[in-house]
């Protein structure tokens, strides 16, 4: 679990782009989501939502269900388990949102 804490530190609080990744996982919580309502709710272009989404993907923040358009992205259970140390490095990190 220590290493999914340091993970997710340079995810969220070391990399440019930890904020965008913040507002993902936190519109992930309340309800799985396509690229393209991600992107609209977030106001952000699609090609960084999903560059966001394929990297978080890559280390086991999010995962899909569906194909092609319809591929929805939830949060995995490990990221789940870890929403405590999400907010832990929010804070630490000084991200608001």
């Amino acid at each position: 679990m220590e290493n999914f804490k340091k993970m997710l530190w340079w995810l969220i609080g070391g990399t440019r782009g930890g904020e965008n990744r913040l507002r993902i996982i936190r519109k992930l919580e309340d309800s799985p989501m396509n690229t393209n309502k991600l992107a609209e709710e977030l106001d952000l272009d699609y090609k960084t939502v999903q560059h966001h989404l394929d990297l978080m993907k890559k280390h086991n923040v999010i995962t899909t269900m569906g194909e092609g358009y319809g591929k929805n992205f939830f949060l995995t259970e490990q990221m789940e388990e870890n929403l405590d140390k999400l907010d832990q490095i929010q804070e630490e990190a000084g991200v608001e949102l």
